[in-house]
Order: C-alpha cells, then structure tokens, then sequence
C-alpha cells in the first residue's frame, strides 16, 4: 500500500494565492475600540492647550479614518463628527458647530432610531448651541434648519420642537421689552 503524498505546503487552497508577497508589510488592523479613544484623548488634550486649529485638523483626520474604516452609519463615525461640531463651536464657527451637531443628529435617528436617548440628547446638544449662538444674520435661518431637523426626528409636537418654535418666534417678533427687561432670546 503506498503512502499518500503531502507537499510541505499542506494543502493550497484559493485563499493561498491571494496571501501577500513575502516581505510585504501589512497595513495595521483597523481603528480599534481603544486606538479610536487614544485619538479623541489627543484631540481634547490639543483643544485644551488652546490649539483649536489644531485639535480641528486632528478631529477631522480621525473623521476621514474612522468614515473609511466602519462607514457613514456606525457610531465612531458620528462621535467624531460631534467631536468636529463641539470644536468649531468651541473656535467660535457657531453655524458649522451646528451644521456638524444637525448632521450628527441625523445620522444618530438613522441608526439609533427616533426614540433613543442619545438622538434625543444629540437634538438637545443642537438645540443649546444654537441658543448660545450670538446675534447674527443667520441666527434665524440656522433656528430655522434646526426646526425643520428636529420636526423630523421628533415629530412636530414634540417638546423640544415646540421650545425651537417659540425661540424662533422670539427672535422674529420685535421686542416689546420694558425698560430694564433684557430679551433672553
């Protein structure tokens, strides 16, 4: 009875072929759990030293990362562009601040659905910086997109809906203070 043969190799299988060449480097696994929060930590400890720009550059390349490792929908994606709207408000960019919290909030009733406290809290985050936004122009037009957002994900009766409504009214209506009284809008 003869042996059966065995090459050196085992046995080849198509996966065998499409193993990189000897020498090739690999590129690192993807952004793991605990290398995505060592980033975020940089960012924050970049921020804090005032380097706004920099911290911004920083965010935003965790941003490009992050999108092209889990995708627009997952939430490491979401926690950095929050991140982006959390220090453009910080630099003073108030209507990008709110741009990125409205985007993030979108992307949050996406996945999490409508009813899920951190869409809620996302809104309310939203909602806050726009009324810490200083009096400008687009104050209105930026309440207005933050109406329409949060009509959206939370329905038109909805409280927070309702508190975005009388601010705008608020802002809209002129001022009918007395002396003293200062407008809180």
């Amino acid at each position: 009875m003869s042996e059966p043969l065995y090459p050196p190799w085992g046995t080849v299988t198509p996966e065998f072929w499409d193993a990189p060449a000897p020498g090739t480097v690999l590129a690192p696994p993807g952004l793991a759990p605990e290398t995505l929060r060592a980033r975020l930590v940089k960012v924050a400890e970049v921020a804090r030293t005032g380097h706004l720009p920099d911290a911004a550059a920083l965010a935003a390349r965790l941003d490009q990362d992050v999108t092209a490792e889990y995708g627009e929908l997952h939430l490491h994606t979401i926690q950095a562009r929050e991140v982006r709207g959390y220090l453009a408000a910080l630099a003073g960019h108030h209507p990008s601040g709110l741009s990125w919290y409205l985007h993030a909030a979108q992307l949050r009733v996406t996945i999490q659905g409508p009813g899920h406290p951190d869409v809620e809290a996302a809104t309310r985050r939203a909602y806050s910086l726009w009324r810490a936004m200083p009096p400008q122009a687009d104050r209105q037009r930026l309440g207005a997109d933050l109406l329409t957002i949060a009509s959206d994900i939370h329905g038109p009766d909805s409280q927070i809906v309702r508190r975005i409504r009388e601010r705008l009214y608020a802002l809209a209506l002129p001022s009918i203070a007395t002396p003293g009284q200062v407008n809180s809008a």
